[in-house]
């Protein structure tokens, strides 16, 4: 199990490196999925199947899910979709398929290896879990609220703006 924690990690760090990096949002997108992905294969090898599913359910889930709304609220036109089209080649898709190739092996090894480790943790229940994050952590959860609403905020806020330039734009062309 240690060298599949090894290639895990190797592929988080590069995913979330070439996430930062990358101007197109739909690009870095993908990348940071791929690099939920490889953070929930690390914690499933560390003996933690629980968070490594909420690791996948909540960030490889809803915040993709939240980042496509943002998306969807800038309310890009038809230039920006078939943009989009261009830049979403085979030339691009190349990088996070291989490193999502590379975690599904990583996961096929883990299902068909013989090793079986005990786990010496006990199961966590649902109930202790909402106790943990709304008792001693409640205020990261809050903060973690507001920070992911402020983010909505802005990016309406960012849309409207390059609404209201473009309806200049195009009165300035009338007149």
């Amino acid at each position: 199990m240690n060298i599949t924690f090894i290639i895990a990690s190797f592929v988080a760090v590069l995913a979330t490196i070439m996430a930062i990096t990358r101007y197109n949002l739909i690009h870095a997108l993908l990348y940071l999925v791929i690099s939920f992905l490889s953070i929930a294969i690390v914690f499933f090898v560390l003996g933690a199947p629980f968070v490594a599913a909420l690791e996948i359910i909540v960030y490889a889930g809803a915040i993709v899910v939240l980042i496509i709304f943002v998306i969807m609220m800038l309310n890009l036109k038809e230039e920006s979709v078939e943009q989009e089209r261009i830049w979403f080649s085979r030339k691009v898709i190349l990088g996070p398929s291989i490193l999502s190739i590379v975690l599904l092996g990583e996961l096929i090894y883990i299902l068909l290896s013989h090793e079986t480790t005990a786990l010496t943790t006990q199961a966590v229940d649902a109930k202790s879990v909402g106790l943990s994050l709304y008792g001693p952590y409640i205020i990261g959860v809050e903060l973690s609220g507001l920070l992911l609403m402020s983010g909505v905020v802005g990016a309406y806020h960012l849309g409207r703006q390059k609404k209201k330039v473009q309806h200049r734009f195009l009165e300035n062309q009338t007149t």
